[in-house]
């Protein structure tokens, strides 16, 4: 039995239109975000079939497969959720994320300023990956990821709570190659009730992920 399994979107292919097209989300969940399921399932495997024989010779390229698709599993399945047609604007106290909106503006000095810098860490990423906002445990505050591809450049133990995919399929069939028009555009369904939801649960298990006790 598979260990992973493709989430059902929360919302039709075309909930997210005109900001995201639905052929887009339809080849973006059912083609892409399915092969990151199929490659993490496969690789899991392949490491069982290499500790059964005890044959390590492919264990770097073994590990950093099941790296690359399970995080991109991962971040699709927050993906999905961080985004929905009636969101955007921004987080505030009278739509029940008041509490969100302060951990932002204490941790990057105002709502404007955290908008700019995900932005930039999300249209500026090389080549393929993503601008995430994450809790940082250590700290108990936010801070803005820039990752590449769908694991690299991660702080330890940040859980991820709003991710930008700045990948080349998420917008390219709608914006061809200005891919810093696709991320302004996607402020406008942030779902922030979602994001919200998924800060108050990481700063609940923050105690969990912390270096010591």
């Amino acid at each position: 039995m598979a260990t992973y399994t493709l989430p059902e979107l929360p919302y039709d292919y075309s909930a997210l239109a005109p900001v995201i097209s639905p052929e887009i989300i339809e080849l973006h969940h059912d083609k892409h975000h399915a092969a990151y399921v199929k490659g993490a399932n496969d690789t899991l495997e392949q490491l069982a079939e290499a500790r059964d024989k005890d044959q390590w010779g492919s264990i770097n390229g073994l590990e950093k497969n099941l790296a690359f698709h399970l995080s991109g599993h991962i971040l699709h399945s927050i993906y999905w959720h961080n985004m929905t047609g009636d969101g955007g604007g921004e987080p505030l106290e009278k739509d029940g994320v008041g509490e969100l909106a302060d951990a932002i503006a204490e941790s990057f000095g105002s709502f404007g300023k955290f908008k700019a810098q995900l932005t930039k860490a999300s249209a500026t990423t090389q080549g393929s990956g993503w601008g995430v906002l994450a809790y940082e445990p250590v700290t108990g505050r936010l801070i803005v990821e820039q990752i590449y591809d769908h694991q690299g450049n991660v702080g330890q133990g940040s859980v991820p709570i709003l991710v930008f995919d700045a990948w080349e399929h998420a917008f390219y069939l709608q914006y061809k190659n200005q891919k810093v028009d696709f991320i302004e555009a996607m402020w406008q369904v942030v779902n922030w009730q979602d994001v919200a939801k998924r800060y108050t649960s990481a700063k609940e298990r923050a105690h969990n992920l912390l270096l010591a006790p």
